[in-house]
């Protein structure tokens, strides 16, 4: 596929998700091949729920509040 300077800059999203689904596309400027845009390989994303489970610590009183907060507890 081959798209203008312009044409990318209106539909950048558009031209980004075809070549993230395998299309090859060609951009030109002054009708000649600018750049190509392709996706080199899937991107791997890590999964959103669990993605950390077992790296973070959290201390056993973490949510203890000192005597410093006696008056805003009442």
């Amino acid at each position: 596929m081959n798209v203008t300077v312009a044409e990318m800059k209106a539909n950048l999203s558009e031209i980004l998700r075809k070549a993230a689904a395998g299309e090859d596309i060609v951009v030109t400027r002054h009708g000649k091949p600018y750049v190509k845009v392709s996706a080199e390989k899937p991107v791997e994303r890590l999964p959103r729920i669990g993605a950390f489970k077992g790296q973070f610590k959290i201390a056993e009183d973490f949510d203890v509040l000192g005597p410093e907060w006696d008056e805003y507890i009442k």
